[in-house]
Formats: structure tokens, C-alpha cells, sequence
């Protein structure tokens, strides 16, 4: 059912043995067709919310503050792929009463693949928003220049939804979760994937080129790609487009 909150969304902390989980929306997660689960790209849940606002309105979502940069309490696992892996595949086994439609941008896209695979019982569709990195891209020479390619086509209004968790997080942690990423290789354990997996990538997306999100969905056993306006930041810039295709994966008859 839709939910609603004020001028800033509900903030959520859900205890998994001894870390505790910040997470930001609907303070119910409840709901028969299953709530939307979002991780943010290199732990900035920020420039989500809009999107996050826009899914309320069909029914109960979060963005999941981890690792934690902006959470008070302090981190709740390494920046790394694999701990945060390990932390969203908790949250999903203890929280959501019912299996969720499971979404991550960016590197948090590689994170939600990982932790889908986990706990694939609590993932009734997985959406990789822009994930990274294609081949060509697990070099920081071409990745620098990729950023570069992509930041002219970004939404100036992003800057202040990232930059607070960015300065929270220090360079050595964002670094590792960058190498980290780099490091892995999506396309190989997406055919692992049982759920519905779509990949969505913007139209002037050089660290997540169209062709890497076709390529991606065609390595899921039910893979669908989709391109929508905008460039790395479209969840941010473009938050109804983005809401409509996790509003539909929320509708979708599990396994069809």
C-alpha cells in the first residue's frame, strides 16, 4: 500500500547480532507483493531518496545506510564487496517478512548480486542500477577517464547528496571500495541468478555503458536490459523512471 512521511523519510535500525543496520523510508515492510531494498553506490545513500520517495507511493521501501559512513553509530561492516555482501544478506534473511525486490546502484549494484546469491530465497527480483565495472574498466587509468566522460552529463544537484558521505568516508575507504569492485566479475555469477534480474543504464553512462547492461542481462537466466535519460546518477536525476521499472519488478509474479 502506499506510504508517506514528512519533509525527511523515516530512519530505521535493525539489529543483526552485534552490528546494527541504518536504513531510510518507510518505517513498515510489510506488504504482500514485497518491499523494495535499495544499496547505495560506495555507501551514499543520499542521492537515492528521491527515488526512494517516489517508490513509497506504491508501497513500503528502504535504502540501506551501509557501511555505514553516514550512520552515527559508526560503521556496521568494511567497505569492501564481500562484508557488505555478508551485511545485506543479513538484513535480508532477519528483516523484510517477506521476500523483496532487491536493488543496487553502481557498486552497490555488485554488492545486491553478492548478497542475492546468498540469500536467494529472500530475493524475489533483483534490479542492478548502472552496476559496475565492464572488462575494460577494472584499471584505474580507464575508469578515471570513464568518470570523466560521465561527470559532464551529471545533474550538478547530485553533488550535495553525495559529497557529506563522501567526506564522512575519507579517501582510503572509498578507494577500497572502489578496488574492491574492480576486482570482481558480474557477468560470471549472474547465470547463478534463479529471480528475475533487469539491469538498467543510462543513455550517457560511460562507467556503465548500454552495451555492459545488455551484455549483463543476457547472462541472466531471466534478464531483461533497460536504458533510460540521463548518465551514472539517473536514480537521483530521473527518479520516476527509475521507481516505474522497480514498481513493476515489485508487481511481477515471482519466477515469470
Amino acid at each position: 500500500m502506499p506510504q508517506h512521511w514528512g519533509p525527511t523519510p523515516h530512519v530505521c535500525r535493525d539489529r543483526l547480532g552485534a552490528v546494527s543496520v541504518r536504513s531510510l523510508g518507510t518505517p513498515c515492510l510489510d506488504d504482500r507483493d514485497g518491499a523494495v531494498a535499495l544499496v547505495p553506490g560506495l555507501g551514499a545513500p543520499g542521492y537515492l531518496l528521491r527515488t526512494v520517495r517516489t517508490c513509497a507511493r506504491s508501497g513500503p521501501v528502504r535504502v540501506l545506510d551501509v557501511p555505514g559512513f553516514d550512520d552515527p553509530a559508526g560503521l556496521c561492516c568494511g567497505a569492501a564487496l564481500e562484508p557488505l555482501a555478508e551485511v545485506v544478506a543479513r538484513w535480508l534473511a532477519v528483516v523484510p517478512p517477506a521476500p523483496v525486490v532487491l536493488a543496487g546502484h553502481s557498486t552497490g549494484a555488485q554488492v545486491a548480486l553478492r548478497a542475492a546469491l546468498r540469500v536467494p530465497e529472500r530475493v524475489r527480483a533483483l534490479v542492478l542500477l548502472a552496476p559496475t565495472f565492464p572488462r575494460h574498466l577494472r584499471r584505474m587509468g580507464p575508469l578515471v577517464g570513464a568518470f570523466a566522460r560521465t561527470a559532464v552529463h551529471e545533474s550538478p544537484g547530485v553533488v550535495p547528496t553525495l559529497l557529506p558521505s563522501y567526506v564522512r568516508a575519507g579517501p582510503r575507504r572509498l578507494l577500497s571500495c572502489i578496488r574492491s569492485a574492480q576486482t570482481d566479475a558480474p557477468e560470471d555469477v549472474l547465470p547463478s541468478v534463479a529471480c528475475p534480474v533487469v539491469v538498467m543504464s543510462g543513455e550517457h553512462d560511460a562507467l556503465c555503458p548500454p552495451a555492459w547492461s545488455r551484455h549483463l542481462a543476457g547472462r541472466a537466466r531471466q534478464g531483461r536490459a533497460v536504458l533510460v535519460r540521463g548518465a551514472h546518477a539517473f536514480p537521483h536525476r530521473h527518479p520516476a523512471a527509475t521507481a516505474a521499472v522497480l514498481t513493476a519488478a515489485r508487481k511481477r509474479p515471482t519466477g515469470k
